[in-house]
């Protein structure tokens, strides 16, 4: 095993945008594995599940997270510095019964989920994972998914995470899973570990050859979202992108009055094509198909609005402040796509009366980046909102936007003081971005670290680790030596 990473391919990239997910393996020895899982029985054997502390609990799971073939992974799909973060869980199962199709929630807490990848998951077996052990499930395709649009449970399009020792599955966070039946009776460990991405990428991270998007075969999904996934893919190059083509627009117009879901989430998405081409009235028939009950055609067409300019941006807009919440939600992942043209009048939004409208608002700015930054004092303003949901989209925003650094520094330093804990460790995941920009943040990061949540402390803690200055590692370095963990020590080996 040598120290460089193995960073995806071209295709491996396209597959993990449109899947929502890559199964890999590592090339640990059989000798590596059968040693990690007698460490991983003895200690849930003799102290039970060490929750948060697997990782310092059975040090040889650190190696697993510097091989290449793992940490190369990551950083093609989350960029260079990505985190990994203070949650994670090892899950004991050997249960004949598969367990619920879910959505992970956020350590607890729920938020609005990122199209874009800026959080991701590795679930590791450890053992030989054949289908009969129970390995994990994934419904391809659906990370963008908010509702459930599958109806039973069985479905020969799932993908399951079986293979030999070493073998992981790299996810989307936001991907439809579940564990399946465990037919053999024997226990199988599978340990999750969640990671962010720390920077807006600039350029692609991955063993990038080919800028032209090729879409993958997608016939295991249930629906192509093609405007989507080349946001995603220009996004990850540190690019925008908007083309128009010539297509049969009024075909395709006619289509999205079809009573097959199918047919309606496909013309919403070649509709996209035509951008700034779009005669009004496929922009009208996108605008009133965002605002559909079926979720893949209301994002589709939300996308394609998004890319036929001034027009198309403006119908998302009214959508966002006029419509109902659910179609307003569509309609922020439309312009988190491209809001250019109606940037000040999303930053209006702000002050909306509806606490959702005004987290979308923030959501959407925090999207463009520092193209917001003319929003960031708005921003700031509105961190005096009451509701908990609006304050924490705007932390995360600001964490994105960054500028001017002095103003949005001090504004999250302030909210590591925030009454509501989520407002509190959104604050310190924000200034983890910043990194040394945060420098001024430090000393409020420390009283943080007395914080009595877990996530605001680790959080606090790892800010001060991208920040990076002295005074940030001399802290960091004490509360560390102080929390020192011993691997040797337990309850039967006290000292």
């Amino acid at each position: 095993m040598t120290n460089a990473k193995n960073l995806l391919t071209d295709q491996q990239m396209q597959e993990f945008i449109t899947n929502g997910f890559l199964i890999l393996k590592t090339d640990f020895s059989e000798q590596f594995h059968k040693e990690l899982l007698s460490q991983l029985n003895n200690v849930y054997q003799e102290e039970g599940n060490p929750g948060n502390n697997l990782l310092p609990r059975v040090k040889e799971l650190q190696q697993v997270f510097d091989h290449p073939i793992v940490s190369g992974a990551l950083t093609s799909v989350l960029g260079e510095n990505y985190m990994l973060h203070a949650h994670r869980h090892g899950h004991f199962n050997n249960s004949a019964v598969p367990g619920k199709w879910h959505k992970d929630s956020y350590w607890g807490y729920n938020t609005i989920r990122h199209h874009r990848p800026w959080w991701a998951m590795v679930m590791y077996f450890p053992q030989d994972t054949p289908l009969e052990l129970g390995p994990t499930g994934i419904m391809p395709g659906t990370q963008n998914h908010e509702t459930r649009i599958f109806k039973e449970d069985e479905y020969e399009e799932e993908a399951k995470a079986f293979g030999a020792a070493g073998t992981f599955a790299l996810i989307h966070y936001d991907i439809w899973h579940r564990s399946t039946a465990n037919l053999k009776g024997t226990e199988r460990y599978m340990l999750k570990f969640e990671f962010m991405r720390t920077q807006v990428p600039s350029a692609p991270s991955w063993a990038h050859q080919n800028e032209e998007w090729r879409t993958p075969d997608v016939s295991s999904l249930f629906h192509s979202h093609e405007m989507m996934w080349k946001d995603t893919w220009h996004w990850l190059r540190g690019e925008s992108n908007v083309t128009s083509v010539d297509i049969s627009q009024q075909a395709l117009v006619e289509e999205l009055t079809s009573e097959d879901n199918y047919v309606r989430t496909r013309a919403a998405d070649e509709l996209g094509r035509a951008g700034e081409k779009a005669s009004q009235e496929v922009i009208q028939a996108l605008a009133e198909a965002v605002k559909e009950s079926y979720e893949p055609v209301a994002l589709n067409a939300a996308y394609s609005l998004a890319k036929m300019g001034a027009s198309g941006q403006q119908e998302l807009l009214n959508i966002l402040t006029n419509e109902r919440v659910k179609a307003a939600r569509h309609a922020a992942y439309g312009l988190q796509s491209d809001a250019s043209t109606v940037l000040e009048d999303v930053t209006a939004a702000l002050t909306h009366d509806k606490k959702e409208i005004v987290a979308y608002a923030a959501f959407v700015l925090g999207e463009q980046g520092r193209k917001a930054a003319s929003a960031s004092e708005a921003l700031i303003n509105a961190l005096q909102h009451k509701e908990p949901l609006v304050r924490y989209t705007i932390v995360d925003a600001l964490g994105i936007i960054q500028q001017p650094e002095k103003d949005v520094t001090a504004a999250l330093a302030k909210c590591l003081k925030d009454e509501d804990v989520q407002v509190r460790f959104s604050a310190g995941l924000a200034l983890i971005k910043l990194g040394p920009k945060a420098a001024d943040a430090v000393p409020a990061l420390v009283e943080a670290l007395e914080d009595e949540n877990r996530y605001v402390r680790a959080h606090a803690l790892e800010a001060l680790y991208y920040i990076g200055t002295p005074e940030a590692y001399q802290v960091l370095f004490h509360q560390l030596r102080n929390a020192r963990w011993c691997t040797s020590t337990t309850p039967a080996s006290t000292f």
